[in-house]
């Protein structure tokens, strides 16, 4: 079994699907603002529904990323909201299929389960068009989101109790 961790942040996303690739572009700029340090474990996956429970089960918290679609706001914008808010959220993204699921079935199963989830989206123009390129808005937010997981980490550190772990030497 793998050694606990305070935060996951886990991007989601297909980086064959334009617009869809922005949870891994975001996971990964936060990973490079996040490297060495011992409180965070970042991780990309194309998974989606009950896959998921392999990545996240263990964690205290989890920060996820992904591409949402709500046709209210203009690509670019990032959004933010906590998993209970997932319900009833009409998501183009089919990675959000199923997380507040997953997250639940996790729970009843007696699984030990992030007690404190935060999702970071981004306002997409394209997720499913087949090719390598994010649309320029989207492209344009992936630095915004990764600086603001970033914050949620060390925020979420700081609400348990501890402060952000220094880089390692």
């Amino acid at each position: 079994m793998r050694e606990l961790s305070r935060v996951l942040v886990l991007g989601l996303g297909n980086d064959m699907l334009t617009d869809d690739a922005v949870g891994l572009h975001v996971a990964r700029a936060a990973g490079a603002r996040l490297a060495g340090r011992t409180d965070a474990v970042v991780r990309e996956t194309m998974e989606m529904g009950l896959a998921l429970l392999d990545e996240i089960v263990g964690f205290e918290s989890l920060v996820v990323v992904d591409a949402i679609q709500t046709g209210r706001a203009p690509a670019g914008r990032i959004h933010e909201f906590g998993s209970g808010e997932l319900e009833g959220r009409r998501l183009s993204a089919p990675h959000f299929l199923g997380v507040g699921e997953t997250l639940f079935l996790g729970g009843r199963l007696g699984l030990p389960m992030p007690r404190r989830v935060r999702v970071v989206a981004v306002e997409v123009e394209d997720p499913f068009t087949l090719g390598k390129g994010m649309t320029a808005a989207v492209e344009a937010a992936v630095q915004d989101a990764a600086a603001r997981v970033v914050g949620l980490v060390d925020e979420l550190c700081a609400s348990a109790g501890a402060a952000p772990a220094a880089p390692a030497p």
